[in-house]
This record gives C-alpha cells, structure tokens and sequence, in this order.
C-alpha cells in the first residue's frame, strides 16, 4: 500500500515533468537556460512579498516571475546584451528576495525548502493549482507551437507568415514564469532549471523530430520524478534534488550511448 504523501507527490511530479517537456524543449532549443535561472530567482522575491501580504506565495510568485520575465524580455529588445542583463536580474532577485524575506516583519521562510523543494509535502489544493496552471500552459503552448517553433528555428520564416516574434516570446516567457510559480514547491528555486533542461538535453539524441522530443521529453521527466522518490523512500535523500540526480544519470547514459 502506497502512503497517501507519496502518491501526491508522485502524481504532482508527473504534472510537473509533462508540463516541463514542452517548455524545456524550447529553452533547449533556444539556449535559454540562463532565463530560467533569473526567472526562478525572481520566485523568491515573490514568495517573501506574498507572504508579507498574507497571500498564497504562488501568487506572489506568479506576479514576480512574469514582471521579470518582461523586464528581461523588453530590456534585450533595447539594446543591452542579453547575457549581461540575465546575469543582473538573476542575481539581483535572488538577493533583493533574501533581504526582504530577512527584513520583513511577519516573514517565517525556510530558506532550505524555499530553494531546494519539498515535494513530499505537496497538498491536494496545490496538486490542484498545478493541474490547473499546467494545463493552461499546456493549451497555450499547444495553440501556439507553430510559431514558437518557427520562432526558434527560423525566425525569417515565421516574419514570412506573418507572424510576431515579440508576441511568440511573450507566450513563452509568461509561460515560464508560470511554470516556475508551479514547480517552486516540488524541486525549488535552485533546481528549476535542471528539471527542464536535463530532460530535455536527455531525449536530443533519441528524436528525430520536434514533437517526438518532447514526448521523450515527458517519458524522461516521469521516470525521474519515479525514479527520485523511490531514491528518496529508500535511502532518505531530499526529493527534490533526488530527481534531479536522477534526470543527470539518464542524461548520461542517452549522451554516451549517442557517441556509440
């Protein structure tokens, strides 16, 4: 018989991973691991604020993360280097949000589950805001995925249909932020980036096509969301950072298996 807290948390990873796959299909594509960073640090700010204001944190952590997303989006579009200014807003976050969290009056933060997810805490209500957010993305990625592809591989043939370039990044980018909002509490702030990169950096080697690598993508983020709490059942590892150990040992073995 499987505990009720594990069966949440794997039924919350699963969302989360399926949501990933699309979204770190195009980070990878695009290389924009560097944006998730800035924009998962962004999430820490959000949290402390929301809960200097009595809110839910993933509100506040909505909020934060798509403000940063467009500075960050509008800010490149200006003229400043884009590695610079996701170097300034990511570190930047991540720091302004420890001192607030720290100066704030009513703020009780555990930094430690803040930043590396506690997955195996996961609530009915937060699997259903998961579910919920998720499939928003999800119908918002599958409704633009021509231009977001098009964007990513050929942004003079997407400007030949007619198409927005800023539109498509807006899509993407508020879609991020989103996710980062959804997956904070699973994997934490530190490690949202790896769960949509490694997955993803995994199935490169084992597509052909656009949409069967984000289908591995998906297959890939199951087995280590898995694959990480059974790891974490059986040697008492911290959830989050186990799936994550788990996506990089899949990594490996597709990467050495594609040089063969």
């Amino acid at each position: 018989m499987i505990d009720p807290f594990l069966l949440k948390a794997a039924v919350a990873g699963l969302l989360v991973a399926w949501v990933a796959a699309p979204l770190g299909c195009l980070v990878v594509w695009r290389r924009m691991a560097y944006f998730g960073d800035a924009t998962g640090h962004a999430a820490l700010l959000g949290v402390a604020l929301a809960l200097s204001f009595s809110m839910p944190p993933i509100v506040g952590v909505v909020v934060v993360a798509s403000a940063m997303a467009l500075t960050i989006t509008f800010a490149t579009r200006g003229g400043f280097a884009a590695d610079t200014m996701l170097g300034v807003f990511s570190h930047a976050a991540l720091a302004i949000g420890l001192v607030v969290a720290a100066v704030l009056p009513g703020v009780r933060l555990n930094l430690i589950n803040t930043l590396l997810g506690d997955i195996l805490t996961v609530s009915t209500s937060e699997i259903i805001w998961i579910a919920t957010g998720g499939g928003a993305i999800l119908a918002v990625i599958a409704s633009a995925w021509r231009g977001l592809l098009n964007a990513t591989l050929s942004p003079e043939l997407m400007a030949a249909e007619g198409g927005s370039l800023l539109r498509d990044k807006l899509v993407f980018t508020l879609s991020l932020a989103l996710f980062v909002a959804l997956a904070m509490k699973l994997v934490g702030i530190l490690l949202i980036t790896a769960m949509l990169i490694l997955p993803a950096a995994a199935a490169a080697p084992l597509a052909r096509t656009p949409e069967r690598m984000v289908a591995i993508t998906a297959l890939i983020g199951s087995l280590s969301v898995l694959g990480g709490l059974w790891m974490s059942w059986e040697a008492d590892t911290p959830a989050g950072p186990s799936i994550i150990v788990v996506a990089t040992l899949i990594f490996v073995f597709t990467a050495l298996g594609s040089k063969k």
